[in-house]
């Protein structure tokens, strides 16, 4: 007998921005009491509001809602950033994972590998040969977390404007929870 899911990825639909900015700022505060600096510029949030926005109508912002509806997790796919990526590193071969946050209340459930593991499908889908992140260069708690997912550093990148740069990568073949994928769609009563 087959079990019900009990979280699903789906696209961000404009509604949902409230939901994430929640997610956002719960996060902020946990980057805060960690002691990173992490999203602490309070312009940032005014810019993120505009960012989803525009990932939203682009079709790139993906939400995770438990089997009630709730939001418990969002990720972002990129666009390749210019400011760290250069024609050298290939941009095309890769797909750029962005603002991955998920919900303390989803704590052990591996949400953020398994984000992963779905992006890594997809880059291996549209035959592209990497997933690749740009992380906050002091924020070496996020930096281990990804390398324990199998992302290799490449380099860290400092342009004067931007607080992001560690650059890394992993393969679109790695998965690190294979049993545990995510199910794309919604639950019925939201569908």
């Amino acid at each position: 007998m087959k079990s019900t899911p009990t979280e699903y990825l789906r696209p961000a639909r404009p509604s949902d921005v409230p939901a994430l900015m929640a997610l956002r700022t719960e996060a902020e505060g946990w980057l805060k009491d960690k002691g990173t600096d992490q999203w602490s510029d309070p312009e940032t949030g005014g810019r993120a509001i505009e960012k989803w926005h525009q990932a939203i109508d682009d079709g790139r912002a993906w939400t995770v809602v438990d089997s009630s509806g709730a939001i418990i997790a969002t990720v972002s796919r990129g666009p390749v950033d210019r400011d760290f990526w250069r024609d050298e590193d290939k941009p095309e071969s890769a797909f750029y994972l962005y603002k991955l946050i998920v919900s303390r209340a989803a704590k052990g459930r591996h949400l953020g590998g398994r984000i992963v593991d779905w992006a890594s499908k997809v880059a291996a889908l549209e035959g592209r040969s990497w997933v690749r992140i740009d992380t906050w260069r002091t924020n070496e708690g996020l930096h281990s977390y990804y390398e324990r997912m199998g992302f290799e550093h490449l380099r860290t990148e400092r342009p004067a404007h931007r607080r992001s740069g560690w650059l890394a990568q992993r393969a679109a073949s790695t998965l690190t929870y294979p049993d545990a994928p995510l199910h794309v769609g919604a639950p019925a009563d939201e569908a």
